[in-house]
């Protein structure tokens, strides 16, 4: 397949701004940096780690009308579309933690009843995905207490291949990629790459390792860095604080890049992020988060993207 030269797209999707004239212009910019993929990516919410219901029709979640939308508009750029509904909690609580026992207790909630919301959760957008040609499905994010579900994870992809033909994907958290026993479920591997820059050449090596035993294609579904002084080396740490700095962002960049180029086993990038309503230019040089929009790491991946012999894998 094409190598993947992707950035993900209107995060966290609050309802109102993805059916509008300014989401189509951030589609415009984002498909001149040179990207081929767009990964759209939304939330559902639960109340805490330990609800069992996940809940997608309620504000602020995106409508289906206005996801159709975004998918519609990306295909009509030409840019294939990664579909990407996310669970988060409510109360604020990483999705990384939801959990439950081990063994169902009698009064106490349960895996089988969380799975149970949480796939038809799935399953809808799966269907969604389906009726409007997405060319990749992400069952799942950052799920890392989940992960361990093997038999759960098993059944809802399963479910979901039934409704959905398109390439399956599950996005692990960074270190996690070892830990997931059910990658022969899904298509391709993808993980939150998110490692220190400092430790990064001896990540890729055992990234190396992991992609040849697995034998599945490899990306990163997310992969960035703020703009802010010492982010490279947490650039997990979206509230991580430091003086602004756009070349902490550039210099993240260059060094995944070069890092990474001549990895066969490699098969690209869902960079993160890109706003669904842009800030206005002059605002870039004082915009310390993930966005890249305007700032010199956009031109940073304008070239790494614009390559004319970029490698097939």
């Amino acid at each position: 397949m094409e190598f993947i030269r992707g950035i993900t797209w209107g995060w966290v999707g609050i309802r109102g701004t993805w059916m509008t004239d300014e989401a189509k212009r951030s589609l415009i910019k984002l498909k001149e940096t040179g990207a081929n993929w767009v990964t759209l990516a939304f939330q559902a919410l639960q109340d805490t780690p330990q609800s069992v219901v996940v809940n997608y029709w309620d504000e602020p979640v995106v409508t289906d009308e206005e996801v159709s939308f975004a998918i519609e508009y990306a295909h009509h750029l030409g840019l294939k579309v990664c579909l990407k509904p996310v669970v988060n909690c409510r109360n604020g609580t990483w999705r990384a933690h939801i959990s439950f026992f081990d063994h169902d207790v009698p009064g106490e909630p349960t895996w089988s009843e969380w799975f149970q919301s949480y796939g038809t959760f799935i399953i809808h957008y799966a269907e969604l995905a389906e009726r409007l040609g997405c060319e990749m499905f992400c069952v799942g994010c950052e799920m890392v207490q989940a992960d361990k579900r093997e038999l759960e994870w098993r059944t809802l992809i399963g479910q979901v291949r039934e409704v959905y033909h398109g390439t399956l994907t599950y996005n692990c958290d960074k270190y996690q990629e070892e830990y997931v026993r059910w990658w022969d479920a899904v298509d391709m591997v993808s993980s939150s790459g998110y490692y220190p820059v400092s430790s990064f050449p001896e990540r890729v090596k055992e990234l190396r390792t992991f992609a040849q035993q697995v034998n599945k294609p490899f990306f990163f579904m997310e992969v960035g860095c703020m703009n802010v002084e010492g982010a490279a080396e947490r650039p997990n740490d979206w509230s991580h604080k430091g003086a602004l700095s756009m070349q902490e962002q550039v210099m993240f960049y260059e060094r995944l890049f070069s890092l990474l180029d001549n990895e066969p086993w490699f098969y690209g990038y869902m960079l993160w992020d890109w706003p669904a309503t842009l800030y206005a230019d002059d605002e870039a040089a004082y915009n310390r988060n993930y966005w890249f929009y305007h700032k010199p790491a956009e031109h940073v991946i304008r070239r790494y993207y614009a390559r004319p012999q970029f490698r097939n894998v």
